[in-house]
């Protein structure tokens, strides 16, 4: 490979690093063909990238980028793949599923929600991430409920109030 070729891929690399906010770096070496486009198209009906990267540059690429990556660089062993989410959790569970079927992809690390997860164990707690979206929402519903509450109580309690006055307007 040229020296230009490589550049243009790390270039892509920098910049898909740089807009994503989650990735997942996988082995997913030995599958055959036939399961390799199963775990493709499962990639692209989720709306997860998936592509084979050589480590040195992606590597390469990382550091160029305004992110620290430190952590993930000892994951950069052996044949690599990426997974580029727009979700932090998409990934894991789209792994959790496909290994139903096939022994990989195995989860080498990941940056999800601006954090370093490395090894395989971390799959459950991956899964479980939520996205800034979903926490946003998380919170607002529960600062929703206490005013919801207030609200409630204080129409029932008008209801009240007007019964008890009408009740001694009418006595008297």
């Amino acid at each position: 490979m040229k020296k230009e070729e490589k550049n243009q891929i790390i270039d892509s690399l920098v910049e898909q690093l740089n807009t994503n906010n989650n990735f997942y770096l996988t082995d997913t070496s030995g599958l055959n063909v036939e399961i390799t486009n199963k775990l493709r198209r499962l990639c692209f009906k989720r709306n997860v990238k998936l592509l084979v990267v050589k480590n040195t540059l992606l590597k390469k690429a990382m550091e160029r980028t305004n992110k620290d990556f430190d952590s993930l660089y000892d994951s950069l062993e052996g044949a690599t793949s990426i997974m580029f989410s727009d979700s932090g959790n998409v990934p894991a569970k789209l792994i959790k599923e496909f290994r139903k079927t096939a022994p990989k992809p195995i989860i080498k690390a990941a940056f999800a929600e601006e954090s370093c997860f490395v090894g395989e164990n971390l799959l459950e707690v991956l899964i479980n991430i939520k996205s800034k979206k979903e926490l946003v929402a998380d919170i607002i519903y529960m600062l929703q409920s206490p005013a919801k509450n207030v609200i409630s109580a204080l129409q029932s309690s008008s209801h009240k109030i007007a019964g008890i006055v009408k009740t001694l307007s009418e006595k008297n």
